[in-house]
C-alpha cells in the first residue's frame, strides 16, 4: 500500500507530528509512505516533498492580504505536485491542513476528482467549510451554514487587509470540495463531526478518529516540583503553542487573583512579553525543551485547566490526562470529549467562579485520587499507535470496500 500525504508541515507542530505518526504506521504494515508538505519540516522517515518555494509563498500570502484568496494562489507549485503524485501512483491519498499560503486547492480537487483514487481528508479545523475563517464559535458566526458575507474575522488568519471574497471562497469551496466521489472526512472530534452535519460537506462519508499522544513519554512518573520549588504548592497548569485571548490566558489572571496562598499556576508556551508581566502566583515558561520536560511539568501539577473559547480536539487535554492529572475544561467544541465524569470537570464558557469551585474538589479528593483513573482513560482511548493503526483500517476499506 502506497500512501501519499499531505499537510502545511512534516513531523513540525502538532499536525506534523500526527502524519508523521500515520506514515511510521504504515512503514510498519509493510507499505510505502511520502509527504507532501509547504512549510516547515523536520527529518522524517519517510520520503518527503516540498511544495514550491519560498518564493512560491510570499506571492500567495500576498494574494491573500491583498484580495482574500487564500487557497487560489500556487497554482504552479500544485501543478507540479500532480505531476509527482502521477509518478508516485499512490493507493490512497491523505490530505490533512491543505491551508497556509502553499497549495492552490481548485488545481487539487479538479485533479482529484478525474482520477479514480481514495481521499482520506482529515479535518484539523474549521478552514474547509467557511469562506474564510478557521474558527467562528469564538465570535458566534454561523454564516458558514449558508453562506458566508461580510466576514467579521477578515482580517484573523488568513488575514485579508483588503478585499472580502468570504462569499465567493465559500461557493468556490463547496463546488471543489464536493466533487470527489471517493472521499471519506475524518473530523479529529465529534464536536467537529457535528459541524460538518450543518456545513455544505454533510453529505461526505464521515468517520471521527480522535488525536493521540504518546502515551510513553507523557507519563506520571517524574515529577520535577522540588526544581521549580512547588514541594508544598498545590499546582494548577495550563498548556497552549500560543496564548491568543481564545486560548483563555485572560481567565488565568482572574483565577489567580482568587487563590489560597498556598495554590499556584504554572502556564507553558507564553510569549516573552507575557511572561514578563504575570501576578507572582503564576509561573511562566515560554517554551520547554522537549516533550519529555513537558511531561515532567505536567506530572508536578495536580490539575490542568483548559479556559479555552474555542477548540476543536487540544491534545493539551490528553497528554494531562496520560500523566495523571484531571482536566478542568470550559465547555468549548471538542475540549469536553477527552473526560468522563471520574477524570475531570467541564464548566461554562467564562464562569470563573465555577472553575475555581472544580479546582477546589481536585483539592480536596486529591491527585491520587485521579491519577489511576486519568492514566487508564488516556491509555484506552488516546494511544496515538491505536488511533493510526484506524486510519490504516479506513485505507483497507476503502481499498477493499
Amino acid at each position: 500500500m502506497k500512501v501519499f500525504q499531505i499537510n502545511t508541515v512534516s513531523n513540525w507542530g502538532a499536525t506534523g507530528r500526527i502524519v508523521e505518526g500515520i506514515g511510521e504506521k504504515i512503514l510498519e504494515c509493510g507499505g510505502k509512505g511520502f509527504i507532501a508538505y509547504g512549510r516547515h519540516n523536520n527529518e522524517s522517515l519517510l520520503q518527503t516533498i516540498k511544495i514550491g518555494t519560498n518564493t512560491d509563498i510570499y506571492i500567495h500570502v500576498l494574494q491573500t492580504r491583498l484580495f482574500d484568496k487564500h487557497g487560489l494562489a500556487s497554482k504552479s507549485a500544485t501543478l507540479r505536485l500532480i505531476r509527482q503524485i502521477v509518478d508516485i501512483g499512490p493507493d490512497v491519498i491523505h490530505l490533512h491542513n491543505i491551508h497556509g499560503y502553499y497549495l492552490n486547492y481548485k488545481v487539487l480537487f479538479r485533479f482529484l476528482s478525474k482520477i479514480d483514487i481514495p481521499v482520506v481528508w482529515t479535518l484539523h479545523d474549521c478552514w474547509p467549510f467557511t469562506g474564510h475563517c478557521s474558527y467562528y464559535s469564538f465570535i458566534k458566526c454561523e454564516r458558514w451554514k449558508n453562506e458566508c458575507f461580510d466576514c467579521p474575522q477578515k482580517r484573523n488568519y488568513p488575514a485579508s487587509i483588503l478585499f472580502d471574497r468570504s462569499q465567493s471562497n465559500y461557493w468556490d469551496k463547496r463546488k471543489e470540495f464536493t466533487s470527489v466521489r471517493r472521499m471519506v472526512l475524518v473530523p479529529v472530534s465529534n464536536w467537529l463531526a457535528g459541524e460538518l452535519s450543518s456545513s455544505f460537506l454533510k453529505d461526505i462519508s464521515i468517520q471521527v478518529i480522535h488525536n493521540g499522544i504518546d502515551i510513553d513519554v507523557f507519563s506520571p512518573f517524574n515529577s520535577v516540583k522540588a526544581e521549580h520549588k512547588l514541594n508544598n504548592k498545590f499546582v494548577i497548569i495550563g498548556v497552549a503553542n500560543n496564548w491568543v485571548a481564545r486560548k483563555g490566558l485572560g481567565e488565568f489572571l482572574k483565577l489567580s487573583k482568587m487563590l489560597d496562598e498556598d495554590e499556584i499556576i504554572v502556564l507553558v508556551g507564553l510569549s516573552a512579553n507575557q511572561a514578563k508581566n504575570l501576578p507572582s502566583n503564576i509561573i511562566g515558561f515560554c517554551r520547554v525543551g522537549s516533550t519529555g520536560q513537558l511531561a515532567n511539568l505536567y506530572s508536578s501539577a495536580d490539575v490542568f485547566f483548559n479556559p479555552t473559547f474555542e477548540d476543536n480536539f487540544p491534545t493539551t487535554n490528553l497528554e494531562a490526562l496520560s500523566c495523571g492529572i484531571p482536566v478542568i475544561t470550559y465547555h468549548t467544541g471538542g475540549s469536553i470529549e477527552a473526560i468522563d465524569d471520574h477524570t475531570g470537570y467541564v464548566v461554562e464558557q467564562g464562569n470563573i467562579q465555577d472553575a475555581l469551585w472544580a479546582i477546589r474538589e481536585v483539592k480536596r479528593k486529591g491527585k491520587s485520587h485521579f491519577l489511576p483513573l486519568c492514566r487508564q482513560r488516556a491509555v484506552r482511548f488516546f494511544n496515538k499507535y491505536e488511533r493510526y493503526d484506524d486510519y490504516i483500517k479506513l485505507y483497507e476499506k476503502m481499498l477493499n470496500p
